[in-house]
């Protein structure tokens, strides 16, 4: 079954490196979103396996799009990556249901060992159920 992935990032180095990350971990289903409105209407269309969200888009705050995706009941497990460190928007994310919250500048093996994380973790609870 192939893996799906949504990138949701402004910036068009991100979305790279993060592309090349998740090739590499076999999603082979990945597409891209510039803005949050974009990208709401990729994760419903789409509700892939795997999203990336920036915090801060040109239309509105990561955190809010994090919200759309709860409500929505979709699958995905969302990584944030996002020039915002602040303590608090980190427990925002993780709070809104992230499994990470990855501060810019970030590298490709950032994005990987959060895989690999995120791999770990649903084996782990796979073995418990």
């Amino acid at each position: 079954m192939k893996k799906s992935a949504l990138i949701i990032d402004d910036s068009a180095y991100a979305r790279k490196v993060i592309g090349m990350a998740l090739n590499k971990a076999g999603y082979e289903d990945i597409v891209f979103a510039e803005t949050g409105e974009e990208a709401i209407d990729a994760a419903i269309r789409l509700n892939p396996d795997f999203i990336t969200l920036d915090n801060v888009l040109p239309d509105m705050l990561g955190l809010d799009i994090l919200k759309v995706i709860k409500e929505e009941e979709l699958k995905a497990d969302v990584l944030i990556i996002s020039a915002i460190g602040q303590q608090s928007a980190v427990e925002d994310g993780l709070k809104l249901g992230a499994f990470k919250y990855i501060v810019k500048p970030f590298t490709l093996d950032d994005v990987m060992a959060a895989l690999t994380e995120l791999a770990t973790k649903k084996v782990q609870l796979s073995i418990q159920s």
